[in-house]
């Protein structure tokens, strides 16, 4: 480190101190697995390396074509992970700079968080756990698949070598089960990490707190970036108008996604500023579950959207059930060898079952390269919009 950057960084850490709230994760306290700082460009702090290594990872760049939570249907202004993720990120910064948090971890954890979702979002995580616990690899989650890609995959299965502080806000974002207030497990070490990492492959709905307050912002703004986001997209496609919104959320949240993510960002900020914890007053929350009741029962299992379903979890086990007997066979004609092995480590090869390996090449896949491994006839057609109800 020269002496002139070398001192912009001292300087940025400093600031770090005397400006943010003790709960904060201080940049100068990151730790990684490897020490690597002789790689590290001087003036840039440990998170925001975390940020850009991630932006510039291959699994970010493939989230342009994955579902978030509506899939083949023509209409290019709904919502696709891309966009959810970028929507994480600028909601939790916003209350993270408020409450005096580290902003950098915030956008790291916010980007990584999705990276291991496969293809037709839930839905295709929830088959593709059935497969990996049929063959012996244990649950599919993909949170856990988010750091399979980070830590084992992405540069050859060399990992991009993310800090602790980032892997753990993304091993445990988990934005579908709620709690009105969350507190930060801190002082984990990678032990600790590692073994809660193996926990969740063995359990069937894992759940545990970040380590960081950071991380626990990321994990309330990812249900503030999806709830009102998904009831917008629900309108837009027919299948509800905005006047279905029960009254206990209309009244207290709002009806629109730009109300709804300002009421539940202002509350959590005032619910959670000098205190220990990240959350929301009594009565929004009370709001923001009958808000995910709603959308549940009216958005995510309305049959409408779920046409395709059939004709994906078919795909899913035939491409499975494929591509493993392709690595039984040692058929290096199959995409699973030019497509993924050629691009990993002897070490990665060496490690993995020939299920965990087709798990892996699975659930990288975006939406459309998942339908084309397979013959038109058995690819699900597109839907028109607006959807008739």
């Amino acid at each position: 480190m020269n002496e002139l950057t070398g001192w912009m960084k001292q300087s940025l850490d400093q600031r770090e101190h005397d400006q943010r709230s003790p709960l904060s994760a201080f940049s100068d306290n990151a730790v990684r697995r490897t020490d690597n700082t002789h790689q590290d460009p001087d003036y840039r702090q440990a998170f925001c390396v975390d940020a850009d290594r991630i932006l510039n990872s291959l699994a970010y760049t493939r989230y342009i074509d994955k579902t978030q939570v509506f899939s083949l249907i023509k209409n290019d202004h709904l919502s696709h992970r891309v966009l959810h993720v970028q929507l994480v990120s600028r909601i939790a910064r916003t209350i993270g700079r408020y409450l005096g948090l580290n902003e950098d971890l915030i956008e790291a954890v916010s980007m990584g968080h999705d990276i291991g979702h496969p293809p037709f979002g839930h839905d295709g995580e929830r088959i593709l756990s059935q497969l990996t616990q049929k063959h012996g690899a244990g649950f599919f989650h993909h949170n856990v698949q988010s750091i399979q890609f980070l830590e084992n995959i992405e540069r050859h299965g060399r990992g991009w070598n993310l800090t602790l502080q980032t892997l753990d806000g993304i091993l445990c974002h988990n934005g579908e089960v709620h709690f009105r207030q969350i507190k930060p497990l801190r002082n984990k070490s990678f032990a600790d990490f590692d073994t809660t990492l193996e926990w969740m492959k063995k359990t069937e709905k894992p759940d545990q707190m970040p380590m960081t307050s950071e991380g626990c912002v990321v994990r309330m703004a990812d249900t503030i970036a999806y709830i009102g986001r998904d009831f917008e997209d629900a309108i837009r496609l027919g299948l509800i108008t905005r006047e279905d919104l029960p009254s206990i959320c209309a009244s207290t949240l709002g009806n629109s996604n730009g109300t709804i993510v300002y009421t539940l960002v202002t509350d959590l900020i005032a619910n959670s500023m000098g205190t220990p914890h990240v959350g929301f007053s009594e009565k929004i929350f009370e709001a923001l579950l009958a808000f995910k009741t709603f959308n549940y029962d009216r958005i995510y299992k309305n049959p409408l959207i779920k046409s395709h379903l059939n004709a994906v979890e078919t795909i899913y086990h035939h491409l499975f059930e494929k591509l493993l007997k392709d690595l039984d066979d040692d058929n290096q004609k199959s995409s699973i060898y030019s497509r993924f092995l050629k691009g990993v480590s002897r070490e990665y090869r060496e490690k993995h079952t020939h299920a965990e390996i087709v798990r892996d090449f699975l659930s990288g896949m975006t939406d459309s390269f998942f339908l084309n491994q397979v013959p038109p006839s058995m690819r699900p057609c597109h839907m028109e919009m607006p959807l008739h109800v």
